[in-house]
């Protein structure tokens, strides 16, 4: 525990915040900025006696259930709160499972990319999000139940031909080994979820493959950088992929973009006016 150094944070957090930033009176006489240590003992719901020990390098080590208090009353970003575990020498209770809740700033990029076919899958390989060109390039994700939408049961457990499982991609074979490879460093964060364990004993005993590949062990592949979709209405799409991760929830945001100029340019094009033109229809 960095108790001068958590001391020093406490102080700069708690400093920056107005009273009315919390619902507080800025009253009188305040003769530093910010919160007084009272006010931000009381937001954490701990003793006054007790913050002030904190914040003057000499408290005892703090449990969990404080630095959350103390997380929510300083209004922390995630950031803020990993540096203040750190500082209190506290590790981080883990999340059961891999987070399903998309933030809104993301959701609202993928609307943006009104040109780009952009969704958002969980740790676990679930499809969590999307836009219309998404939906349009690959399957309608709306009309599909949860269960389906997870890629690692479409990629070894669909009873489709290998490339329509997985909305007539060219690199099947190299999405199971990069999603197998993944699933392992997933368990291994969250050890405790029982949705995980369940999708793992599933994948073990129904797929040949999946079971090859996971007694393979093997835990780094190379992204793949380009693909080709067979869709059934407009032909091969050829995209390139890039893949953003979106650290704080452990969740990764899939842009598919083509070339320039290309036939598959124009392809995507008319897969966004047909994609407009069926949900006008449906709605």
């Amino acid at each position: 525990m960095d108790r001068a150094g958590l001391a020093t944070f406490l102080r700069s957090r708690r400093e920056r915040i107005a009273p009315a930033d919390v619902g507080l009176p800025a009253g009188q006489r305040r003769r530093t900025p910010g919160l007084r240590r009272e006010e931000a003992a009381q937001l954490a719901f701990i003793s006054t006696e007790y913050y002030t020990r904190l914040e003057q390098a000499r408290g005892p080590h703090p449990s969990r259930e404080v630095l959350s208090g103390l997380v929510r009353a300083l209004r922390l970003s995630d950031a803020e709160r990993d540096h203040l575990h750190e500082l209190a020498g506290v590790s981080q209770a883990l999340p059961p499972g891999p987070p399903r809740e998309v933030r809104q700033s993301i959701l609202d990029l993928l609307h943006r990319l009104p040109h780009s076919a952009a969704f958002v899958t969980s740790a676990a390989a679930e499809v969590l999000a999307w836009n219309d060109l998404a939906a349009a390039l690959m399957e309608d994700f709306s009309a599909t139940p949860r269960r389906e939408r997870n890629l690692l049961r479409r990629a070894f457990l669909s009873d489709d031909e290998p490339g329509r499982r997985l909305f007539g991609v060219s690199d099947v074979d190299e999405f199971q080994q990069a999603s197998a490879s993944r699933l392992r460093a997933v368990l291994a964060r969250y050890p405790g979820d029982p949705e995980l364990a369940a999708l793992l004993d599933e994948l073990l005993r129904g797929s040949e493959r999946f079971a090859r590949l996971w007694a393979a062990e093997d835990v780094q592949v190379p992204p793949v950088l380009r693909k080709t979709f067979r869709h059934p209405l407009v032909g091969p799409v050829t995209v390139n992929c890039d893949v953003l991760a979106v650290a704080d929830r452990d969740q990764q945001m899939v842009i598919y973009t083509a070339d320039p100029g290309s036939s598959s340019e124009e392809a995507l094009r008319l897969l966004a006016v047909l994609g407009t033109q069926r949900m006008d229809v449906t709605a």
